[in-house]
């Protein structure tokens, strides 16, 4: 039967068992001893039916948290395809509606099956489509982020892009607070990139893509993304959780827009962060963006100030790549990423990631230019197998990268 089963992870005081059955009843027909045999006869196809079960004591910090002594299971609970239309929103609502209100329950996974599978086609380029618009297959790609634009004029934006793009960097996005204002506005920082990366592949040889901000109200985001593709944007940028994932897929499956999509985290700390309740971040930041369309997730890194739990992070970069039907989703661990860090996030995230940087390429004492270099030599001392200490004796950049933010070995 085609359905979803979602994976929960509940607190109790009493029996999880129990409440998975209350919540197997509760989001499908609403009650079940209680109905005549005809009316269950009649309801069976559409309540919801408790698949598993696994029950144990919660740790004692949860339970002093909460003020009360308290057990915890995995809960997986199918509910037939039958009950919703086949749209997120539906899905959502069904499975964790009113359910997320309950404030001792987290969402944790989500499995798709039959046609309700088929509704989502997940990222139009993908990993394999990106390599091949930049013509790198080989190693991780490179991005950073534009720094200090709100308030600055389009020549200030374009001087920015050419130093970052000179250094060898791959992608480039806007800052996601950077809206549509008349000193940079959207179209025009659309053809301004283009004139920029035009010119350093004419001098270099070296492509890159721009992603551009895309930003206002949402009824107005579809003929906005489809001016930006007319324009030749290269990428767009979008807040999905302050506008919603159904938003992406719209966006993402629009023929006239065609364009790589990088989903930022923004808001998403509402809905995963806490251990208790809310959506767990591999579903949110990876399998659903995924499934959404989304060509880049945007993730915080477990290695700077807006750090991650390691292992939460390591689930989002393997819910973007994990077998699921359709295209792979490029993670991008980011914030707090210097070149020092390049062997662990290979490590982490292998090959197949985006190394993110905002500082860690403007702050170098050369200059963004330096910085991108420092990247670069990097990730080229990874995949030749030597460190980065002994790599920097013949790159400058990447001596005084690691003088001034140090180094983390692979395999600490």
């Amino acid at each position: 039967m085609s359905g979803v089963t979602a994976t929960y992870l509940i607190y109790d005081q009493s029996s999880i068992q129990k409440k998975a059955e209350g919540i197997a009843i509760g989001l499908t027909v609403g009650s079940w001893t209680d109905l005549p045999e005809l009316t269950q006869q009649q309801l069976k196809q559409h309540k919801g039916q408790v698949v598993s079960v696994e029950e144990t004591d919660a740790e004692e910090r949860i339970s002093e948290f909460l003020g009360k002594k308290v057990k915890k299971g995995i809960v997986k609970i199918f509910y037939p395809g039958l009950n919703y239309s086949h749209d997120l929103p539906a899905v959502l609502t069904t499975v964790f509606g009113k359910l997320s209100l309950d404030g001792e329950v987290k969402l944790l996974d989500l499995e798709f099956t039959g046609d309700l599978l088929s509704s989502f086609q997940g990222p139009a380029f993908g990993i394999s489509g990106i390599r091949e618009k930049l013509g790198v297959y080989n190693r991780p790609l490179l991005m950073s982020i534009f720094k200090g634009v709100i308030g600055r004029d389009l020549a200030f934006l374009k001087e920015q892009l050419r130093h970052q793009v000179l250094g060898g960097v791959d992608l480039v996005k806007d800052d996601e607070i950077l809206f549509d204002n008349p000193l940079t506005p959207f179209e025009q920082r659309i053809t301004a990139g283009k004139e920029v990366l035009g010119s350093v592949y004419e001098e270099t040889g070296h492509k890159a893509m721009y992603a551009v901000n895309l930003t206002g109200k949402t009824f107005s985001l579809k003929e906005k993304a489809r001016r930006a593709a007319e324009l030749g944007a290269d990428a767009l940028l979008f807040n999905v959780f302050a506008y919603g994932l159904d938003v992406l897929q719209e966006l993402a499956e629009d023929r006239e827009i065609h364009v790589p999509i990088m989903a930022h985290p923004a808001v998403s700390g509402a809905l995963s962060s806490s251990a208790l309740y809310g959506i767990s971040h591999s579903l949110l930041l990876g399998k659903l963006l995924r499934q959404c369309g989304a060509d880049f997730s945007l993730f915080p890194s477990p290695y700077g100030s807006v750090a991650l739990e390691r292992d939460a992070a390591l689930s989002i970069g393997a819910a973007c790549k994990e077998t699921s039907g359709i295209k792979e989703t490029f993670p991008v661990p980011s914030a707090g990423i210097h070149p020092g860090l390049v062997p662990v996030l290979i490590q982490d995230f292998g090959i197949d990631s985006v190394i993110n940087a905002g500082g860690g390429v403007h702050g170098h004492p050369n200059g963004a230019q330096a910085g991108g270099r420092a990247f670069r030599s990097a990730i080229d001392a990874v995949l030749e197998g030597i460190s980065l200490s002994e790599k920097a004796k013949s790159e400058r950049d990447l001596q005084l990268a690691l003088d001034l933010w140090g180094q983390v070995e692979a395999g600490r």
